[in-house]
């Protein structure tokens, strides 16, 4: 499955059946949110089939922002079984991205 660019109407359908999501939450605005987004679509890529991989533009979607305490973006919400288990705030080295995902695989 490719990066996934979620609404609030299907956020929890696609998370809850998904054994593994990141979602990252990000503004086209945003300087650093464009720094990272090439990490984020390589998640995406490499895991595919595996993580469900999404985005959330907290403009659009400012309740879902609200419903998981975005404060600061870009933030990346790592959930297992609609469950959140981990997550990075702010600009990351790809290595550390998937490092949250490979300890849960």
């Amino acid at each position: 499955m490719a990066l996934v660019h979620f609404k609030h109407a299907d956020f929890d359908v696609a998370v809850d059946a998904a054994p593994l999501a990141v979602v990252d939450f990000w503004a086209d605005w945003c300087g650093p949110c464009k720094m990272i987004a090439p990490a984020v679509e390589k998640l995406a890529a490499d895991y595919e089939g595996k993580v469900l991989v999404g985005k959330v533009n907290v403009d659009e979607e400012p309740e879902l922002a609200r419903r998981f305490g975005v404060m600061s973006i870009p933030t990346l919400v790592y959930l297992k079984n609609g469950q959140e288990f981990d997550r990075k705030i702010g600009v990351q080295p790809e290595a550390e991205l998937a490092a949250a995902l490979d300890r849960e695989l």
